[in-house]
């Protein structure tokens, strides 16, 4: 069966075009490679949840935030009905540097909290959002644990998207819904992609893909009592940068940071444990459950050596933009937007502009390659 438009990665890019896309009648396989979706969108249930769709299941171990003036987002959580919160900014930030002399905590504090901005959560997770667009794809259209391996163009015209399993999926357009990075890395292409365009996605940095994301539950948010926002810079220990992940009104109470990924090597929980204290006090030493996430050895996200892409000026690249094989071939993730590369409003930004260019080359009924057409986003893209 030939489908209409047959999209790699189920992570936010691929399920906001698959949902475009079928809510303008489009016929759709998702093709994931993982036994979920969500991609870097990804949340731990809290110690003694029961799962992850519970209420209190908002420990990201991706992304965290949206922000005010992301109009994507927020008509994606009001069309799905998901509880939000804002982020907690309130108190002094910690700064961590050699010499420094105990405090409410052993960092030195910072009059205010300069390093946080509001911004906003989702109170359930961030896979919250991918969890509730995915349920509402028609049946039949999600397929987890498929990795595919080749894409091929057909002598019918259509792109043959082949899997591990050796199954074949048709489709008349493709989306490459995963950073560009990892699909040069992962898929081979036949007839190949253009040099530059081949280039151009080996060099992409992968967001997060350098970075080890450590969340530390606890039982209470004890830092707001010595006056502290959970936030800090860091110069000491495995962490540079740290944030309050707590739910509404302190619940789950949970601090995160960022470790850069240094050559694969992941931080170790004593290292964490040893950090958190020196910046936070004692009462960092017992976490009710300390979570990490490599993000640079997740196999379907980040390719061997993905810490060495530094080369961000690639994100939104004009390549990106032009489909390839023919017209048939598109790009969508959140490296390849042209307003907010690196967030979750970038991702569905993306596949609105890949799914504008799709159904317009559709509608054309030409069935061939159709270089004139201009890509154009919709309308707002560059706002």
């Amino acid at each position: 069966m030939t489908v209409d438009v047959t999209i790699v990665g189920a992570g936010i890019s691929g399920l906001a075009a698959a949902r475009l896309l079928a809510d303008d009648g489009r016929s759709v396989t998702v093709l994931e490679a993982r036994s979920r979706v969500g991609g870097r969108l990804h949340s731990a249930p809290t110690a003694g949840e029961p799962g992850a769709a519970s209420p209190n299941a908002g420990l990201d171990l991706g992304a965290t935030w949206f922000w005010p003036g992301e109009p994507r987002v927020a008509a994606l959580v009001e069309q799905l009905d998901l509880p939000v919160h804002t982020q907690h900014i309130a108190g002094n930030a910690v700064y961590h540097e050699p010499g420094t002399h105990p405090g409410p905590a052993f960092g030195r504090p910072i009059d205010g909290n300069p390093l946080d901005l509001p911004a906003f959560r989702f109170t359930a997770g961030a896979d919250s959002l991918t969890r509730a667009m995915a349920a509402q794809l028609p049946e039949g259209t999600l397929h987890l644990e498929t990795t595919v391996t080749s894409v091929t163009a057909a002598p019918d015209g259509t792109l043959a998207v082949h899997t591990d399993a050796d199954e074949t999926h048709h489709g008349r357009h493709v989306i490459l819904a995963l950073p560009p990075a990892l699909a040069v890395r992962t898929i081979d292409f036949d007839p190949p992609l253009p040099e530059r365009v081949a280039g151009l996605a080996a060099a992409t940095p992968v967001w997060m893909g350098a970075m080890t994301k450590v969340v530390a539950h606890y039982a209470r948010p004890f830092w707001r009592d010595h006056g502290l926002a959970g936030s800090a810079i860091s110069h000491i220990g495995p962490m540079r940068e740290l944030h309050d992940m707590s739910g509404p009104e302190g619940t789950p109470a949970a601090l995160f940071g960022f470790a850069p990924s240094t050559g694969g090597t992941t931080p170790t929980g004593d290292q964490v444990i040893k950090q958190l204290v020196e910046l936070f006090g004692p009462e960092a030493s017992q976490p009710e459950q300390l979570l990490m996430a490599d993000w640079s050895n997740e196999r379907y996200t980040s390719p061997p050596g993905a810490e060495r892409l530094t080369a961000y000026q690639t994100y939104g690249h004009a390549l990106y933009q032009q489909p390839t094989m023919g017209s048939r071939l598109h790009w969508t993730s959140t490296e390849t937007a042209t307003v907010n590369p690196g967030h979750i409003e970038g991702a569905i930004a993306s596949a609105e502009r890949a799914v504008a260019d799709i159904t317009a080359r559709l509608d054309s009924r030409t069935g061939q390659s159709d270089n004139t057409k201009p890509t154009t986003a919709p309308t707002g893209a560059n706002q």
